[in-house]
């Protein structure tokens, strides 16, 4: 499993927008197969960062997915919106691969 972790400079003024930007991409990320996993708003701290996780199963469903997304017209049309409503500074993404299944130290100590 190959995970895309976005870290979001959103504008503190725009977190209803931002809100709905990100409810259309959950919606659209698993329309096209992958696992969403949230997104989380600013509560305490920073006011003006979000996070974002989303999986897919390979590395190869990953590009899939993003070559399809790129002639999506409900991608388009997200995309357009963050545009239109300037609900997004900046965003950072990154690549990781989760463990999560949990076992003893045992012989590893």
């Amino acid at each position: 499993m190959i995970t895309c972790s976005l870290t979001y400079q959103i504008d503190p003024y725009k977190v209803p927008e931002f809100e709905i930007y990100a409810r259309a991409w959950i919606h659209i990320i698993t329309r096209m197969g992958g696992t969403h996993h949230g997104y989380w708003f600013p509560h305490e701290g920073a006011n003006d960062v979000a996070y974002c996780h989303f999986s897919f199963e390979t590395l190869a469903d990953y590009e899939d997915y993003r070559n399809r997304m790129a002639v999506d017209a409900e991608c388009n049309a997200a995309y357009a919106y963050a545009e239109r409503t300037r609900c997004i500074i900046r965003y950072d993404r990154s690549f990781t691969r989760p463990v999560l299944d949990g076992q003893p130290l045992g012989d590893n100590a």
